[in-house]
């Protein structure tokens, strides 16, 4: 059973998730599984998506974000046209995209490149009115609440 009939059956309870739903997936079906990654939950706002690069550089990679997609590629062999030497060569430098869906509450805030590590930063902006908050409950006995028996 694939992920999209398994969701069908929720369908009666999900309106609506069906295109969002679509999305995910078809990212996930498009993924090879390089470059390896983690997401780490920093706090209930602040998230961060670490991809393990060895070898890459800066001009190696290209972020882009659209459609609430988090696009990362990275071509490390676009100039390697001449022998350099190398008799065994394990550490990977082939060309990849990785995409990411991101909640429309998310937002990027920085990347940065260091050790063979690219580390996203994304924080959460929760509105006002979604943020949790206490209501007052009324002690005393309104005087219309009497007068309307």
């Amino acid at each position: 059973m694939n992920h999209r009939t398994h969701f069908n059956t929720l369908s009666p309870y999900a309106v609506g998730f069906d295109r969002l739903l679509d999305r995910i997936l078809d990212h996930q079906d498009q993924s090879t599984g390089f470059p390896p990654f983690n997401i780490v939950k920093k706090s209930d706002t602040n998230f961060r998506i670490e991809l393990a690069l060895a070898g890459y550089k800066e001009e190696d990679l290209d972020i882009q974000y659209q459609e609430s997609v988090l696009t990362i590629t990275g071509d490390k062999d676009k100039d390697n046209t001449i022998d350099d030497g190398y008799i065994h060569r394990g550490i990977s430098g082939r060309k990849f995209t990785r995409k990411f869906t991101l909640a429309d509450d998310i937002i990027i805030k920085d990347a940065e490149l260091a050790d063979g590590m690219l580390t996203i930063r994304l924080e959460r902006i929760i509105p006002e009115e979604k943020r949790p908050r206490s209501i007052p409950i009324n002690t005393g006995i309104q005087k219309s609440f009497l007068t309307e028996d």
